[in-house]
């Protein structure tokens, strides 16, 4: 386990705790990161990097530092990672797969540079983008330079004006045949590219989404590799319009940008040709499935569910942690003051996001396997599978993102006012969580982009055709099979099928309603408007009874463990989907008959794992392996020395170095002066 890093003394309190526990805390952290070996790797990784002296903070730390020395602190600390990375890489398994992007994006590199690095953007996005969309002949020219990082690049898709809404994009790239050269303009102030990561003052290239024309006839949007800046004086290049776009709620460091396009050449082979291709005469080869061209959105999103139950499982800890040493108010008179984690309404608070950030882990497991397997279809020529794969990715990042987001600012509420200090990290965390809600696609977008899929699903499941697995539990509402739901017993697999059936019949009336309304001569796109709240309703609802049902049947299946850690596995699926259906009571109440008998044994069911998981909840989070370096918090070290850290934090904030500030004698005195 990672050791206190301030004290070889532990409070009290949780070493009471810990003995508590009922389950063997190395076995959950060896399963919840796919074995030992993969366990005792992480950790070693990142223990040298946290004892790296280059990487430590100095005197004041980058909540301190103004707008601009917060980025550039982010780009010295993320060349001091990168390079620190680089050699781990070298002596652990030179020549394997790179451990850049999951270190300098993941937790480590939100602990090391906590306002964000300027570099994720071209680990993530740029070099994917040309990996996956690049001829054979394009991946040797560039990704030698970008994984070399001798040239850095962006993703520059948003513009000002447009944002999820890909086909809307107004930045053109028109081709000229007679120089064999595409010419790039951004054709008002709307198309300026607006929230690339790291195009600000960082990189020098970005791969470009732009509108393809040819003969002024438009082809659709594809990808084009843009020099920005001068590779030596890294001053933009004739035509470049760019900076950064200004302060934000979070992501200090990343220096987001915008980018204006007017006449800008480029040669022909700098259009990623893998799925479309211009030759020189400019004749036009239309792409075999034209949403390749999203494939690295698909990508990242699928990222972003792991990266949503890393945030929540890192707030849980902080707050579980801190609620075992916080005592307050008297549950009984003739006792001391209780911990905070005794109190019922502070376990429902943390228990349950506790179980929603494993269960979206484990969603986010399977959702990056049957990613691996449409990856290898596609390279196969096989593309049956691209749909259900954009939709499931899309739903499942917006149910994550949102889940996280909310669950981060609850847990930070959980803390009291201790949380709202920037030393709990709880706001720099919330700040990460929130803002991957809007980026990668708006949630309410990514709901309607699944509604789209659910009702052509629906559509087949209606007339009899076999579905994909992520959405054949359709077909026994469709087909008529099963108008009524079972009786409710309560059971783990009763309240799975029932957010099934649920969901089942959100889908079955929106379908419905959206087809009256175009029977009454509206236009698919007017009746999808219309219907638009049942619509993404129905997605929702999807999207958790795949998560429900991912956790259920990985949990209640699991037998490569012991039977203590089961159980506590168990009670967790259990806390899960009793407040998944509390959640969506008044849907289950709609399509299943629920007395108030059934909803009195629910209540009790919840009251009653509380319970059982409170003996359990630190040594849960102490599970979930998070150094005290990477917490970065106050509240939530390994010793529970809380008091003394909180103390310790406020000492070094800049304005404790003085003891009377200069606005005392410019403005303060004198208006105090003048009052009396």
């Amino acid at each position: 386990m990672p050791m206190p890093t301030k004290s070889t003394k532990v409070n009290p309190d949780l070493v009471k705790e810990r003995q508590a526990a009922t389950f063997n805390v190395e076995e959950f952290a060896s399963w919840l990161y796919g074995g030992e070996q993969k366990l005792k790797v992480k950790r070693e990784i990142v223990e040298e990097i946290v004892n790296d002296k280059e990487l430590q903070f100095e005197e004041v730390y980058p909540d301190y530092l103004s707008f601009q020395d917060q980025y550039n602190d982010a780009v010295k600390r993320s060349t001091l990672l990168l390079k620190k990375l680089k050699a781990i890489q070298e002596k652990r398994n030179p020549g394997g797969n790179e451990i850049y992007p999951d270190f300098l994006t993941g937790p480590v590199g939100n602990a090391i540079i906590p306002q964000g690095s300027p570099f994720a953007v071209h680990f993530r996005m740029f070099i994917p983008v040309i990996e996956k969309h690049g001829t054979s002949e394009q991946l040797e020219k560039w990704l030698p330079l970008a994984k070399s990082c001798k040239i850095l690049g962006s993703y520059a898709q948003t513009e000002m004006g447009h944002g999820t809404f890909i086909r809307g994009i107004q930045t053109r790239a028109d081709y000229d045949p007679a120089t064999e050269e595409f010419v790039l303009n951004s054709t008002s102030i709307t198309a300026y590219k607006w929230w690339p990561g790291a195009l600000g003052h960082t990189v020098n290239y970005a791969t470009i989404v732009a509108q393809l024309y040819i003969k002024d006839k438009r082809h659709g949007v594809h990808f084009f590799i843009v020099q920005l800046r001068d590779h030596e004086t890294h001053e933009p290049l004739p035509g470049i319009d760019i900076g950064e776009i200004g302060n934000k709620l979070s992501f200090k460091g990343v220096n987001n940008g915008y980018l204006g396009l007017k006449n800008v050449r480029i040669p022909r082979m700098q259009m990623l040709m893998r799925h479309a291709q211009v030759s020189a005469d400019g004749s036009f080869t239309v792409s075999p499935a034209s949403v390749l061209t999203y494939w690295t959105m698909v990508y990242v999103r699928v990222l972003l569910v792991k990266q949503s139950s890393m945030f929540l499982s890192q707030a849980a800890v902080i707050a579980t942690r801190y609620a075992a040493v916080r005592r307050q108010s008297l549950i009984n008179p003739k006792e001391p003051e209780h911990q905070i984690l005794d109190y019922l309404t502070q376990q429902q608070k943390l228990f349950v996001e506790i179980s929603k950030s494993i269960a979206i882990n484990l969603g986010g497991d399977l959702l990056n396997e049957m990613y691996l397997q449409v990856t290898n279809e596609i390279n196969e020529g096989k593309f049956d599978r691209l749909a259900e794969i954009h939709c499931l990715s899309a739903c499942l990042k917006a149910i994550s993102t949102h889940d996280s987001s909310n669950g981060v600012e609850t847990l930070r509420l959980a803390c009291g006012g201790h949380g709202f200090m920037a030393a709990s990290n709880l706001a720099n965390i919330y700040g990460l969580a929130t803002a991957a809600v809007t980026y990668e696609g708006e949630n309410t977008v990514m709901l309607l982009q699944t509604a789209r899929f659910l009702m052509k699903s629906w559509s087949m499941a209606v007339e009899g055709e076999k579905l994909v697995p992520t959405v054949a539990y359709l077909e026994e509402v469709a087909s008529g099979k099963t108008r009524t739901f079972p009786k409710w017993d309560g059971s783990l697999e009763c309240m799975v099928k029932a957010l099934q059936f649920a969901a089942a019949n959100k889908i079955r009336l929106a379908y419905n309603h959206s087809s009256e309304r175009k029977m009454k001569n509206l236009t698919a796109a007017e009746a999808a408007n219309a219907t638009s709240i049942e619509l993404t309703q129905a997605a929702d609802l999807h999207g958790r009874s795949f998560l429900a049902t991912a956790t259920w049947k990985k949990l209640s299946s699991e037998d490569q463990i012991s039977s203590s850690l089961k159980t506590v596995l168990l009670d967790i699926l259990e806390l899960y989907l009793v407040s998944a259906c509390f959640r969506n009571l008044s849907d289950l109440q709609r399509f299943i008959e629920l007395t108030e008998e059934d909803l009195n044994r629910l209540q009790i069911k919840l009251e009653q794992v509380l319970s059982r998981l409170r003996p359990n909840a630190v040594a849960i989070v102490d599970g979930f392996d998070f150094h005290d370096r990477i917490l970065n918090s106050v509240l939530g070290c390994y010793d529970g020395n809380v008091y003394e850290r909180i103390f310790e934090a406020a000492q070094k904030s800049p304005m404790n170095q003085i003891s009377v500030q200069k606005s005392f004698q410019s403005h303060l005195k004198p208006f105090m002066k003048s009052n009396m």
